[in-house]
């Protein structure tokens, strides 16, 4: 069945049906999904009102969160945004960690594991690898985090949770090119550590990082 067809068919069931195509919307596009919300400033302008409106998104799509025995542990769900720059530079200045100019690092979250010994391990291979990649270390900052309202699933592997801040090096004039560079350190540590004896290698993990 094309595409066109399928949506003639959906439209029997749905008394409104789907709304003419206009500006970025073209009905063809309508499909079944887990749940996305999009939300922006089309002028570029940034705002807290931008983050109240996607964690309003992120109440309305609670069925996102699959859930199994556990109903208070699903698979998550959250937002993604622009680098905060003057809410890091406030936040570091407090941890004694000075940042540069915004686009002159890159940031990221990195999950590690609970034991302490292990932690440092994880930490000193991704410090290295930023290292042999010609970057400059600016310091960790531990994530606040909350967690009474996850079950007991979660919990039990419940990972803790920092942001490392990287400085651009000085070959890295390029934005674009230091962003590869940033991956290509997360790729370096990820492998070493899961190459490791490490008991806990497992429970390192880096979802994001970026400039």
């Amino acid at each position: 069945m094309a595409k066109n067809e399928s949506i003639e068919v959906e439209n029997e069931f749905c008394p409104s049906g789907f709304p003419e195509a206009q500006g970025m919307y073209d009905p063809q596009n309508e499909h079944d999904a887990c749940g996305v919300g999009f939300i922006c400033n089309l002028k570029g302008k940034k705002s807290h009102d931008i983050i109240h409106h996607a964690l309003e998104i992120l109440v309305r799509l609670t069925h996102r969160g699959a859930a199994g025995a556990d109903p208070l542990t699903g698979d998550g769900a959250g937002i993604l945004l622009q680098i905060p720059h003057t809410f890091y530079k406030r936040e570091c200045a407090k941890l004694g960690i000075e940042l540069p100019a915004a686009k002159e690092y890159g940031t990221g979250l990195v999950f590690l594991p609970q034991d302490e010994a292990q932690r440092k391990q994880c930490k000193k291979i991704l410090e290295e690898a930023v290292e042999s990649e010609g970057q400059k270390l600016l310091g960790w900052r531990k994530m606040p985090t909350n967690n009474r309202f996850i079950g007991k699933t979660a919990k039990a592997s419940e990972p803790d949770i920092w942001q490392i801040f990287i400085g651009r090096g000085k070959g890295e004039n390029d934005e674009r090119h230091f962003d590869r560079t940033l991956y290509i350190i997360r790729k370096v540590a990820e492998n070493k550590i899961f190459n490791s004896d490490l008991p806990a290698k497992e429970d390192f993990y880096v979802p994001t990082l970026t400039c």
